[in-house]
């Protein structure tokens, strides 16, 4: 009854690293408020502007949506500052849509993988700025990735006082609009605009333009300052319990082991760590090097 697509779409939805994504920092790490993008969050609305954008240039929404559901599952703990500890102190590098991928077909379901279609498997490891995707669905699901973050992680500085709305650049936000729905709406309708009936999905030049110069903006005033805040905790922990497993790989989860055996001991550290939440990867570096009350 089901299509391929929504197959696999079930398949992510259903799967253990989709439910670890509520627990994992989008931007903000333990914010003091129960409104702040997580990891999940993202991931849903990446969903959501993606299916409207297939549905208006009559592409295939099925796909969309299963790739968006399952772009980030290889994503680390503490968000990008994560994935930057992993690929520095790991001899096998580290990049969170190579894990994506690796998780839907090595990790998932206790080793065996999610059998995926090749068209979302494709859609999951190109999804980043530097990626080359295959389909015009894969490409929707890149920009709306690009739309999610830049305009929502704009709402959660704002609440966390990282930003003031005047702070933001003038030029962008003149022709994207001042609210986050306003500025979401301009970009999909540009995109529609530039995109119906072609063989391409595309922003216009000057709307590239002006998401570029946002971006640029928040990753100099707030990524790389809220990441400092955690930065060097985070650093520390993971690279304690990456040190502390690569030493002894024998005290690895038995999936972890067995990859281990098979990929490498590097690796195997690699999944292992990546695939913790913010609060499991704090208690089991607590477990393991925190002196407990009561216990000699």
């Amino acid at each position: 009854m089901r299509t391929d697509f929504q197959r696999d779409r079930d398949r992510i939805i259903y799967s253990k690293a989709f439910l670890r994504l509520k627990n994992k920092t989008q931007v903000f790490f333990a914010p003091d408020g129960d409104h702040y993008m997580s990891r999940l969050t993202h991931t849903l609305d990446v969903s959501q502007i993606a299916r409207s954008i297939a549905r208006c240039l009559s592409l295939n929404e099925d796909l969309c949506e299963a790739i968006a559901l399952g772009h980030d599952l290889g994503h680390t703990p503490f968000g990008h500052v994560g994935e930057r500890v992993l690929d520095r102190i790991s001899s096998c590098g580290f990049h969170h849509h190579e894990q994506s991928l690796r998780v839907v077909d090595r990790l998932e379901k206790d080793g065996k993988g999610l059998n995926l279609t090749y068209e979302v498997r494709s859609g999951i490891v190109n999804h980043t700025p530097a990626g080359h995707p295959e389909t015009p669905e894969a490409e929707i699901v890149r920009l709306a990735d690009l739309i999610a973050y830049i305009n929502h992680d704009i709402e959660d500085a704002i609440r966390a006082g990282y930003l003031k709305k005047e702070d933001l650049p003038k030029g962008p936000i003149s022709l994207l609009g001042g609210r986050t729905s306003e500025r979401i709406d301009a970009v999909i309708k540009d995109i529609l605009r530039e995109s119906y009936d072609k063989p391409y999905v595309r922003t216009s030049s000057e709307m590239g333009e002006a998401l570029a110069e946002l971006r640029t903006f928040m990753f100099v005033n707030v990524y790389e300052q809220a990441n400092k805040i955690i930065q060097e905790s985070a650093e520390r922990m993971l690279g304690a319990l990456y040190t502390y497993f690569y030493e002894k790989p024998f005290e690895l989860p038995p999936l972890y082991r067995s990859v281990a055996e098979e990929d490498g001991v590097p690796r195997a550290v690699c999944d292992y760590i990546s695939s913790m939440t913010d609060r499991y990867a704090i208690g089991v570096f607590k477990n393991l090097f925190v002196p407990r009350e009561g216990v000699v």
